[in-house]
């Protein structure tokens, strides 16, 4: 259920900065009822933005943004999900057993609704 995603980041001239890999979730392969149960995530909707941008820029209100990085892993799941042992991360001589996750990953299908969840309380 998982996999390697690799990427490498690139300097403006064109020299490798650094290598970087991410394991994500196959959430293609999920099914609903059984490994998800909840997907939804509330998102403001592109014309609420501009009225409010429009509105603070009028009234001359500063704006501030924010950005969470590796938002979604920090969202906890309900459900029990278990995967394989990662490649190039398997336990010497724990090779048959699998791992379940607490939190979200990256392609998980509840992954948005666990992030909204944990900054809803």
């Amino acid at each position: 259920m998982g996999k390697w995603i690799y990427k490498t980041k690139l300097n403006a001239d064109g020299s490798i900065q650094k290598h970087k890999a991410r394991l994500v979730a196959k959430g293609y392969s999920q099914l609903p009822g059984i490994d998800y149960t909840e997907t939804f995530a509330p998102v403001a909707r592109l014309d609420t933005i501009r009225a409010l941008i429009a509105i603070a820029a009028n009234k001359k209100w500063k704006i501030y943004q924010m950005d969470v990085k590796s938002a979604f892993l920090n969202g906890y799941i309900d459900e029990e999900i278990y995967v394989e042992q990662p490649q190039g991360f398997i336990a010497k001589g724990s090779e048959e057993k699998v791992l379940r996750f607490k939190k979200a990953l990256y392609g998980l299908k509840q992954a948005p609704r666990a992030w909204y969840s944990r900054i809803d309380k």
